[in-house]
């Protein structure tokens, strides 16, 4: 997309949680992508070169663990920051994410506008 819009590429399986973050983002400056699960969201981010992706941890096809340590395995797209969503922010899971390239987590059940225009903000993506 060359607008001149930033683009984020959300990889959420939940159509409801989907459709939160479009309206939550709707009046912002921003070109959005979604895929269902993480082969799509790896195959997306691989073909478009989005500016920053929300990666759901838990999906089917690959968990978004799984993406972000592929994504920050290959050279073309190892720049874009991923912001995990979940609903585990164990212990565990924060360091398995920060570990495979994560650059921030965003609990599910915390997720409302402040956090994630701040989040985008802090990112240079608003």
């Amino acid at each position: 997309m060359k607008d001149g819009k930033k683009t984020i590429l959300i990889v959420e399986d939940s159509q409801v949680q989907v459709l939160a973050m479009l309206k939550l983002l709707e009046n912002q400056p921003l070109n959005m992508l979604c895929a269902t699960n993480g082969k799509a969201g790896l195959e997306m981010a691989r073909q478009e070169h989005p500016d920053v992706i929300l990666l759901d941890i838990q999906m089917p096809e690959m968990d978004g663990l799984e993406v972000c340590r592929q994504l920050q395995a290959d050279s073309a797209t190892v720049s874009i920051p991923v912001i995990l969503l979940t609903t585990q922010d164990n212990a565990e899971t924060l360091r398995q994410g920060f570990d495979g390239g994560a650059v921030d987590f965003i609990p599910k059940d915390a997720f409302y506008e402040t956090i994630l225009v701040e989040t985008l903000k802090q990112l240079a993506i608003i």
